[in-house]
């Protein structure tokens, strides 16, 4: 794994300011390995990536956090996932027919919904509000608003080989983080509009020092060990199987003899699973098979 695949949280000493700076490389390549999206999905399933990296970074729970965009554009539905270690998978589904570009187009009228499943505990929290703004990083923004209370500024980009963000939020002031009501104020306009016009070319920079220093507006900041970023899919050869086995004998076999081959494609990372005729004799061969499932995600 590339050096560049992390995740690094930053924070000012004596201001109420934290933030993250994200860059995927090596993880975004795997994740694309067996997709065929078009360039404007592609980039907009890269910042969704990176947006719920830096959406997992500001949470200390154990299980995964789902950011999740379903609109009447041409995509439809778009699931980006992290869990907190930092292990990420996505997919989009899209109008193949369409060639609509730009985020409004993309998305059209919809909501963005914010889940995080903990595994300590049987209840999920889940936040929804309705996708805002000329950008996902917009979105964001407006969520952190309405859901969290905690102003938040937001930047995404992607490209055919990385992708990259920074989260930059303003907590309550409280003890010996309270300062100048004023003096805040005019630092916040400032780290708004540094992180909002920095250069794509900055954001992607492997190096997170740079990153934060454009970001924090030649403010000092401390800036904490990076967390490696991967990518990570849960299907296997043997949830497949399990899938298969739910489906029944009679309509597998009912498959094979038509296209010759039975085959499985993981709507998240897009690998296909294909079983000849001799797997399937083996899939069936047992007569106490175990239960099936009816999902390989």
């Amino acid at each position: 794994m590339l050096e560049s695949d992390r995740v690094c949280r930053f924070l000012l000493d004596e201001r109420p300011v934290r933030g993250q700076a994200v860059r995927l490389e090596a993880s975004w390549s795997a994740l694309l390995e067996h997709a065929d999206y078009p360039p404007a999905v592609r980039i907009l399933l890269g910042e969704a990536v990176v947006a719920s990296v830096l959406l997992a970074a500001t949470l200390k729970f154990e299980g995964a956090l789902t950011l999740q965009l379903q609109g009447n554009g041409r995509v439809s539905l778009l699931v980006a996932q992290c869990t907190h270690d930092f292990r990420v998978r996505a997919m989009a589904q899209f109008d193949t027919a369409s060639d609509a570009t730009g985020f409004r187009a993309l998305v059209g009228d919809g909501n963005m919904a914010v889940t995080v499943e903990a595994d300590d505990r049987e209840a999920r929290y889940q936040g929804v509000v309705p996708l805002a703004g000329e950008s996902l990083a917009e979105s964001l923004e407006e969520y952190f608003d309405r859901s969290e209370q905690i102003p938040s500024i937001v930047r995404l980009t992607a490209t055919a080989e990385a992708i990259a963000g920074v989260l930059v939020q303003r907590l309550p002031e409280t003890g010996a983080l309270s300062t100048d009501v004023v003096a805040l104020d005019e630092l916040w306009l400032r780290l708004a509009a540094a992180v909002h016009t920095m250069p794509s070319e900055t954001v992607l920079e492997p190096a997170a020092e740079v990153v934060v220093r454009a970001a924090m507006a030649g403010e000092d900041a401390r800036l904490f060990a990076a967390q490696p970023v991967e990518f990570e899919c849960r299907c296997s050869a043997e949830r497949v199987a399990a899938l298969l086995r739910s489906l029944g004998e009679r309509e597998v076999r009912e498959v094979l003899a038509e296209e010759g081959a039975v085959t499985v494609t993981c709507e998240f990372c897009h690998r296909p699973y294909a079983f000849d005729s001799i797997e399937v004799e083996r899939l069936f061969a047992s007569v106490d098979m175990a239960p099936g499932t009816d999902s390989i995600n």
